[in-house]
């Protein structure tokens, strides 16, 4: 089975916390601060591997976790970085987040690579917090969580060249002759069930890959037999072959085939028209293949479209076409969906997002750092009581709270923690 969408579960390791110790050595009496800060957790990193060619591994296992990181130790020791999550994903995955659906990132390109859920930051141990008026710190930061997110890998397949048309026109047999592939070839009434690539050598260090894309049915756009599954598939596809049966040996016409080929295409995707595209009269060894061939040459020549009649049964044109193909590929860009930036950039703010706000007759104080800040402090230490108040203060939640009217004795929830406010 060829499996081509997967929704998984990321979740990148908790950074270690930090850690508060105290240096106690024979020739040390004065002390101080010694604690090492935590280790960073582990990421998630998804990384394109050409030698994959599905998305069947995330059928088995949906879920993915980062290492955390460890806390810090005595000495300004570090904790350790929790180990990264190495993905494996084949060429032209497609990225998207599962509840916006918008697309995060394409990976197109061979061994790139690109962090889905970043890793949690080590906190600070109390050695860091020692300053000339707070010379023995009794307190640490606590490590923050990691990047999580429900995420949908889709495959589209990549190729330079897709081979469209009903089914049963000869498209596998042109893909086994052109290339190295080896698909099912038989006279099925029904598709293909799977696209089959191969790689075709023109010349030296001249080869393009080829797809044989499953035989489109009236009613693909709308989902009919395995439309959309498929059609997605010539999305990425820099030019288009199609493949007609000139001898209409299925009692269909060649011309009309043409139209409704392409009708289903443009009903999907109507940049799909824009595509380059050449048609391949295919099985010219069959009686009524010239009336056929006529008939297409009469339609479409008009219409600047290059026809070439070849006969997949004996071979006959396969070169022509093969050189035909090299020629359109070469000035056509592949057609990949963007990085979306503005997606990427919210989420890396997101972890320093502070919400301040009076609803339902209450302040209230929100936000990962507050919740990480708030995590940290020793509310019986006054050192570690005061750093609370002056973050509050330097990140402008005093300011926001005095703007929103609060008065002082009235009470400040903090991520459900009840505080009186003094000014």
């Amino acid at each position: 089975m060829f499996i081509d969408i997967a929704n998984i579960k990321v979740k990148a390791g908790k950074g270690g916390d930090g850690v508060v110790a105290w240096r106690r050595e024979k020739f040390e009496p004065s002390g101080g601060p010694y604690g090492g800060d935590g280790g960073d957790g582990g990421s998630i990193i998804l990384q394109v591997d050409e030698g994959i060619r599905t998305l069947m591994d995330f059928r088995y296992k949906r879920v993915y976790k980062g290492e955390n990181g460890e806390n810090g130790r005595t000495k300004k020791q570090y904790g350790k970085n929790g180990q990264d999550v190495i993905l494996k994903v084949p060429v032209g995955t497609l990225v998207k987040d599962e509840k916006t659906g918008k697309v995060i990132v394409d990976l197109k390109e061979k061994n790139q690579s690109f962090v889905i859920a970043k890793g949690g930051k080590g906190g600070r141990g109390n050695a860091r917090f020692a300053t000339s008026t707070r010379q023995a710190p009794r307190f640490a930061e606590a490590g923050s969580k990691g990047q999580e997110r429900d995420i949908v890998l889709e495959l589209k397949l990549l190729a330079d060249v897709g081979l469209i048309g009903f089914p049963n026109v000869g498209k596998s047999t042109i893909l086994s002759i052109l290339s190295a592939a080896k698909p099912k070839i038989a006279n099925y009434h029904f598709t293909t069930l799977k696209p089959n690539l191969g790689v075709v050598r023109v010349d030296e260090a001249k080869s393009f890959v080829i797809a044989d894309i499953p035989g489109l049915i009236e009613g693909a756009s709308e989902g009919a037999g395995l439309g959309h599954d498929f059609l997605k598939h010539i999305e990425r596809t820099r030019v288009l072959v199609h493949v007609i049966d000139a001898a209409g040996s299925e009692g269909r016409d060649p011309v009309e085939d043409f139209y409704s080929v392409n009708d289903e295409l443009n009903q999907y995707n109507d940049k799909l028209s824009e595509k380059p595209q050449i048609i391949v009269a295919n099985k010219m060894d069959l009686p009524n293949a010239e009336e056929g061939l006529n008939k297409l040459r009469n339609e479409f020549e008009p219409k600047r479209y290059k026809i070439y009649p070849i006969s997949a049964a004996t071979s006959k044109g396969i070169d022509d076409l093969k050189y035909a193909m090299w020629e359109l590929i070469e000035g056509t860009d592949v057609p990949y969906e963007t990085f979306d930036e503005e997606y990427i950039e919210s989420e890396s703010q997101e972890e320093e997002t502070i919400i301040v706000k009076y609803e339902s007759g209450k302040y209230m104080v929100e936000g990962a750092y507050i919740e990480r800040l708030l995590y940290s402090t020793y509310f019986d230490d006054v050192d570690s009581l005061r750093y609370f108040q002056e973050v509050l203060r330097k990140k402008g939640v005093v300011e926001e709270l005095e703007r929103l009217g609060i008065k002082e004795g009235e009470t400040v929830y903090i991520c459900d923690n009840e505080f009186e406010f003094f000014f």
